[in-house]
């Protein structure tokens, strides 16, 4: 990496706070346990296959980017465990969480990130994902604030670069403006092409979407949800 790009780099913050509440002994006995077996170690070069990743056989990579409390991301696990799971999620609580459910389901086909995630997709080799979550980001909803915002011209850049050609973006949140900025981003972009065909493509849930707290906050204060999915091309 470049001294230009750590530069760059430096003025990346899409993430607020790091730590909630005080872990219990022992919800901190199951991080500091579970974490160095499931962390992804950027230091190192990446393997090649990058499916290597993980101590099971995996077809398809998929990696959601702030997967919050895990509800999303171990679903996904159990459901197809012949793809493999990369979460990123810089907050401890929530990684705690995660890595809880690991231990009590067994699931192997999930590897972690810990920090900020344009450091893991610059670490990703080229075409190497088949799939990218970014589901109900935060929404940094004061204009002075939108840059932190995930979704922008540099980072779509680095989604292209890693998803194999025809591979996905899939993006919900239930904030209006980050839905309509993501759409536009996406166009002016060039690089992708939002699937949807109909209102219902995108006001519908994935199939298999199972419902997340965010998404019930969402319901409970009167706001719909949006499910784009973009193709790269």
């Amino acid at each position: 990496m470049t001294d230009m790009e750590r530069r760059g780099r430096a003025t990346e913050a899409f993430f607020g706070r790091r730590k909630g509440k005080a872990l219990r002994e022992q919800q901190a006995e199951t991080l500091n346990s579970l974490l160095p077996a499931f962390l992804i170690d950027l230091s190192a070069a990446p393997q090649e296959p990058p499916k290597s990743l993980f101590p099971v056989p995996v077809e398809r990579l998929r990696l959601e980017i702030g997967f919050g409390g895990g509800e999303h991301l171990i679903h996904r696990a159990l459901e197809t465990p012949s793809t493999g799971f990369i979460g990123v999620e810089p907050f401890v609580n929530s990684m705690q969480k995660l890595l809880s459910r690991i231990g009590e389901t067994g699931a192997r086909n999930i590897r972690v990130y810990n920090d900020d995630a344009t450091q893991l997709l610059d670490w990703l080799p080229d075409g190497s994902l088949d799939q990218i979550d970014l589901l109900y980001p935060d929404p940094w909803p004061k204009r002075k604030h939108w840059k932190r915002r995930f979704v922008s011209k540099t980072n779509l850049d680095r989604f292209h670069r890693v998803l194999k050609p025809g591979g996905l973006f899939c993006f919900a949140s239930d904030i209006d403006t980050y839905v309509n900025w993501t759409l536009l981003k996406c166009r002016d972009h060039g690089g992708f092409d939002w699937i949807a065909e109909n209102a219902a493509d995108w006001l519908t849930p994935y199939e298999g979407w199972p419902s997340t707290r965010y998404e019930a906050k969402a319901r409970r204060e009167g706001r719909s949800s949006a499910y784009l999915t973009f193709r790269k091309i």
